[in-house]
């Protein structure tokens, strides 16, 4: 492929339109690159890590999308949440002369020095799943990912509906905000949407809020602590930002004596396989989803380029919400 041909398609694109395991620190050749060489376009993936299922079926739609035999080398590198790592990559990929990178960055900020490099070489960029604030919006082409301020709006739409039908609406309602990684696009569009909506009931309270950075282990902690601090009686909603954190809260609820998903309102999100799991068994009372499958329609953007076209720079994948009045019908149906 000759990179000449897409200067001018993305200094188009960006003129135009405005405006989101094992450890493996090093450079994974996914698709051999002398299979690929003649025949297809290489790819250079900087993912942010594996911190959760979610990041798993994440990583895994750009392993199954972007294969030799669909015409492509994948050069992987899962950076486990380090933006050194992932710098780092980002500047191999350029030095390897990839046609395209695709990053899904630790953090917000910090990243305009080595797009810079990649504009410079001609090398578009696409984010996935969390976004960049930098200087010059043309850096990078486009960005694919869910719409987190939505999602944060959806669970407060989910529990206000929730606490109608239970006769619960003027009830004072306590709640704690189990926040992700601290500046990742998630947490902040998430927490967005939770704090808006709190702040708009006046009988609702955010009694605590902490990070547990999307693990498991974290939520539990995070859990454990707030509940050390303020007294499991006096919790009456857990939002947790993604399932896996939702599931290390669920360990320490049920540590401190009460029922998750009866005693306090779990609400979580990503909506992955175990969080509709823990719906049908009641301990979680509504996930909202988080598409993590980005490979096809970043796929779908480097075909248009190929092509010719033009894409929008932002992309919101498809999301829903679900609760345990629907989790056993949708269950067969996921793919993550």
């Amino acid at each position: 492929m000759k990179k000449l041909l897409f200067v001018a398609t993305v200094l188009s694109v960006s003129a135009l339109l405005f405006v989101g395991c094992n450890k493996k620190n090093k450079t994974e050749q996914v698709a051999p690159a002398a299979q690929a060489a003649n025949r297809g376009i290489k790819i250079g993936y900087a993912q942010v890590g594996h911190e959760a299922a979610w990041r798993e079926a994440n990583t895994t739609s750009f392993k199954t999308t972007f294969t030799s035999e669909n015409g492509y080398t994948l050069l992987f590198v899962d950076a486990d949440g380090n933006q050194d790592v992932q710098i780092a990559a980002i500047r191999d990929f350029i030095a390897q002369n990839v046609d395209y990178i695709v990053v899904a960055p630790v953090v917000e900020t910090g990243w305009d020095e080595v797009l810079q490099e990649a504009k410079a070489a001609a090398i578009p960029v696409i984010l996935s799943d969390r976004q960049m604030q930098v200087s010059d919006e043309s850096l990078y082409l486009c960005w694919v990912g869910g719409n987190f301020l939505k999602e944060g709006r959806d669970g407060v739409k989910w529990l206000e509906s929730y606490l109608e039908g239970k006769n619960l609406a003027s009830e004072e309602i306590n709640i704690v905000d189990l926040q992700g990684t601290i500046g990742a696009s998630a947490q902040v569009g998430r927490t967005q949407g939770i704090e808006e909506g709190i702040a708009s009931h006046p009988n609702w309270t955010l009694i605590a809020q902490q990070s547990g950075d999307f693990r498991t282990d974290g939520g539990k902690i995070a859990m454990q602590d707030i509940i050390t601090d303020i007294g499991i009686d006096n919790i009456d909603v857990v939002f947790a930002e993604n399932d896996d954190m939702a599931l290390g809260a669920i360990e320490a609820i049920k540590s401190a004596g009460k029922k998750p998903g009866e005693d306090i309102i779990i609400i979580t999100f990503d909506a992955g396989h175990e969080a509709f799991v823990r719906m049908i068994a009641g301990e979680i009372n509504c996930a909202c989803e988080c598409n993590p499958l980005h490979g096809p329609r970043v796929a779908e953007i480097i075909n248009a380029l190929e092509n010719g076209g033009t894409v929008e720079k932002i992309q919101y994948v498809d999301e829903a919400v679900f609760d345990q009045s629907n989790a056993a019908e949708i269950l067969p149906t996921r793919l993550y």
